[in-house]
């Protein structure tokens, strides 16, 4: 059974997050997304975790649906976890997707965290003066069923291999405990072959998921699965194994679009390619402050192959999307927020079938019926990936063009006649 899974999101009680991510309307925002199973996001919180076991109900084991039945969406507990503190003569900042098998489990690591001083009324992602080691094993204590993941594993300054406060390998990070962890998450701004590039992560899995901090944001990266039954160990246990018959391959955004991509600094503006950084001594050309160093140079900083020698048909595939609202708002010229954009997702949605299926599945003539031949071949370059990208920099995003100026207004006029 195909199962599109986003496993890390937050709640409206997390930072710069919409109020409107609250448990019923994320499960009706993934039936229109095309996600089967869905993050709660944000478990360690008091109050979103009794919304948790207020909302929601036990379908199977680890697996939660709406108490209500509105909503075929299920959910799995998960959380991500802020983690600073100092180790090897550095200051460390990671972030880390925690993920439980049961409310017991979750209601255990909550005390145990409380105990020992933690803050987790502050935030949906709390800041937690231990170690990414300490706090994995209080987990395994209570439930060696728990899984940690790093999160978007290569982004500056809260990541494993961060530039900023990272380490150069996760055996620095997790010593004795490094076993344990099977798994990384690529976040935004990185790609399956980019990670591939260290061969010390062969024998890693690695998934992609949205980060979503408003409805909008769900499934900007997934993992799809192939399973027989949908509980927590079978998802678990797919990812951790990298068994291609179970783990089909991620959804990634393209790299280029991710914030941290290229080196750059945002106060002056300046993006600039890893080559260019280097030229320039790694600080701003215009003001002379240090750059921050993106995910392309960091990978580049630790691998030790080039793309070419990556042995992809070894792991877990993937497949590159653009959100359909801006592919949309792309073809339309207008903003990815705007009334236009939302009428024709709207259409799309009811006459072709959920956001995953367009951008991956319908065909051409469908997706030409229902929103006309322009969009329909905007989705077709999408999945080609013959889309022009300027990179993001320093937390802007990059820039995509799917449609050029003279193609829209060529498309206009065509439309009026």
């Amino acid at each position: 059974m195909k199962t599109i899974v986003d496993l890390h999101i937050h709640s409206k009680y997390s930072r710069a997050c919409s109020k409107d991510l609250e448990l019923p309307k994320i499960a009706r925002a993934c039936e229109r997304k095309g996600i089967d199973v869905v993050s709660t996001g944000d478990f360690t919180h008091p109050a979103w975790f009794a919304s948790i076991q207020e909302n929601l109900r036990e379908e199977a084991e680890g697996i939660f649906v709406l108490r209500d039945g509105s909503s075929p969406t299920k959910f799995i507990l998960g959380t991500e976890l802020a983690c600073i503190y100092k180790h090897r003569d550095a200051v460390r900042r990671l972030h880390l997707c925690v993920f439980a098998p049961s409310i017991t489990a979750v209601a255990a690591l909550n005390k145990k965290l409380e105990d020992r001083g933690c803050n987790l009324r502050s935030d949906g992602r709390p800041i937690l003066g231990l170690s990414a080691k300490a706090l994995l094993q209080i987990m395994l204590d209570i439930d060696p069923a728990f899984m940690m993941v790093p999160a978007h594993a290569w982004t500056p300054w809260f990541a494993i291999f961060g530039s900023k406060s990272g380490y150069n390998a996760i055996e620095e990070c997790f010593e004795e405990l490094t076993p344990h962890i099977r798994t990384i998450e690529t976040g935004l701004s990185s790609d399956p072959l980019m990670n591939r590039r260290l061969s010390a992560l062969d024998s890693i899995s690695l998934i992609s998921n949205s980060d979503a901090h408003s409805l909008d944001k769900l499934g900007r990266e997934a993992n799809v699965f192939d399973l027989d039954r949908i509980t927590y160990s079978s998802i678990t246990q797919a990812i951790t194994s990298g068994d291609r018959t179970k783990f089909l391959y991620t959804i990634e955004f393209y790299p280029e679009e991710g914030k941290y991509h290229f080196d750059g600094h945002r106060d002056c503006g300046v993006s600039l390619h890893p080559r260019e950084s280097a030229r320039a001594g790694f600080k701003c050309p215009q003001c002379k402050k240090p750059l921050t160093i993106g995910v392309m140079n960091r990978v580049e900083e630790l691998a030790d192959r080039s793309e070419e020698l990556v042995p992809m048909d070894r792991f877990v595939g993937y497949k590159k999307i653009v959100p359909l609202a801006e592919i949309i708002a792309c073809v339309e010229g207008v903003g990815a927020a705007s009334k236009k954009v939302r009428t024709v997702y709207d259409q799309l949605i009811r006459d072709v079938g959920n956001e995953f299926h367009v951008l991956l599945d319908a065909s051409h003539d469908a997706i030409a019926q229902c929103a006309g031949d322009a969009m329909a071949e905007a989705i077709m370059r999408v999945r080609e990936g013959t889309i022009s990208i300027e990179p993001g920099y320093d937390g802007v995003y990059g820039k995509v063009t799917i449609v050029s100026e003279g193609e829209r207004k060529k498309n206009t006029q065509q439309a009026l006649i």
